[in-house]
């Protein structure tokens, strides 16, 4: 049980390095960690996942508005504004969504996201 727990500990650091070296990731490094070390079915890592990002990505917040120049936080309301609907249209819909399709979706995002960031 402690072996466990220390893998999840240290899935736990590399998502935060991940969130806080690239502003996102983290939840993606964290669902592996979730479903292998930890035995969750996929929806419960899934949500898992979001659960343990949030204070993860209040941290990095903190921290970018923090060191970047004045307005940052101003110019991200209409982003977060969408984000809260979409955020709330995505957890309701969540729960009804069959888990292969989820996988397949969150497949899908990850090769998109892949293929953006390498090719640019």
């Amino acid at each position: 049980m402690a072996s466990i727990k220390l893998k999840c500990a240290v899935g736990g650091a590399l998502a935060g390095i991940a969130n806080g070296f690239f502003g996102a990731g983290g939840g993606s490094l964290l669902f592996p960690v979730l479903t292998r070390w930890a035995k969750l079915d996929d929806k419960r890592a899934l949500a898992t996942s979001v659960t343990v990002m949030l204070p993860l990505c209040a941290v990095s917040a903190v921290i970018f508005v923090l060191k970047n120049p004045p307005g940052l936080l101003s110019a991200s309301v209409p982003y977060l504004t969408g984000g809260f609907i979409g955020g709330f249209i995505g957890g309701r819909s969540f729960t009804k969504m069959p888990v292969n399709i989820l996988r397949k979706s969150f497949a899908l995002l990850l090769i998109y996201a892949g293929i953006r960031s390498f090719w640019g």
